[in-house]
């Protein structure tokens, strides 16, 4: 851990910034969070102009909740990202901003998120403070080090954005609400299983029980496999979003499962398999929650 006296004054570039909030991770949980309301829209007979400045909102508002929570994460994960060979140029390790400082930014960014949210209406906030709780505690500060379960943990707050989103348009939950976060939170683990396959010898380095640097390739492999077949039915609890929709997102669900099993083969690289089924599944979260938004838009015409 790097410590105060080491740390490089000059200012920190916007590229920093991004990597202490892990803009990527926050970017791509915002899809999902807009789908949300999007729907909720959509299916409540909502005013889309109406709710725009909700849903501008609600976007503002989960970033920075989620930026907060990631760069909490990024404080708390000091000492093993230090030893990860990957995690070298991120600013909490190199000595390119101070704890103090990082807790400022932490805690600012989450508390002006939650105000925002709550400022929507207090369900929108709570379930804002539900994934806070969840990645910060559950995942990062307890599951992350002690139990190979820590993915699946880390998926209940991960599949937290689009409850916000619906929330703030819909205060009700709708059973198409749920389904939105189980398909997020079934996506995880296969999603974070392939990345960690490809870092798995530094996370054995920093002696975090990810599955696939303490169970063997076979049992990784068929843990993905199982998180993509429940992902199967999913479209159909779905239904109400047209029989296009349901038909191109199983077709998205095979094409999954046919490169999951392809893992099973005899002669196979491991490494391109894993890396092959991490690119999937980043095509799969944009293509399955913008189909959403595109499908029902169609509808509306």
């Amino acid at each position: 851990m790097t410590s105060e006296k080491d740390i490089d004054k000059s200012r920190l570039t916007l590229y920093e910034i991004k990597a202490i909030i892990k803009m990527g991770l926050v970017q791509g949980n915002l899809i999902p969070a807009f789908a949300g309301a999007w729907l909720a829209i959509v299916f409540g007979g909502f005013n889309f102009f109406h709710s725009l400045p909700v849903v501008l909102l609600m976007i503002v508002g989960s970033t920075l909740i989620m930026g907060g929570a990631c760069a909490i994460n990024n404080y708390y994960d000091q000492d093993i990202d230090s030893i990860m060979p990957s995690k070298q140029k991120r600013p909490t390790v190199n000595g390119r901003i101070s704890n103090n400082n990082l807790l400022k930014l932490s805690f600012g960014l989450m508390i002006v998120g939650e105000i925002l949210l709550f400022m929507i209406n207090i369900p929108t906030g709570i379930i804002g403070l539900l994934g806070i709780f969840g990645y910060v505690v559950l995942y990062s500060i307890w599951s992350k080090r002690h139990t190979v379960w820590n993915t699946v943990i880390g998926s209940f707050p991960g599949a937290i954005p689009p409850l916000i989103g619906w929330a703030s348009i819909d205060q009700t939950l709708s059973p198409l609400a749920w389904t939105l976060f189980l398909v997020l939170f079934a996506w995880q683990p296969a999603h974070f299983y392939a990345l960690a396959y490809r870092r798995k010898d530094e996370y054995a380095l920093a002696k975090i029980p990810m599955l696939p640097a303490v169970k063997s390739f076979t049992r990784t492999r068929l843990s993905m496999l199982l998180w993509v077949v429940l992902l199967l039915p999913l479209p159909f609890l779905m239904a109400q979003l047209g029989t296009v929709f349901v038909v191109i997102a199983s077709l998205l669900n095979i094409a999954w499962l046919l490169l999951a099993l392809s893992g099973f083969k005899k002669e196979i690289n491991k490494s391109k398999w894993a890396t092959s089924m991490f690119v999937f599944s980043l095509n799969y979260l944009v293509i399955f929650f913008v189909m959403t938004v595109i499908v029902t838009v169609v509808q509306l015409i």
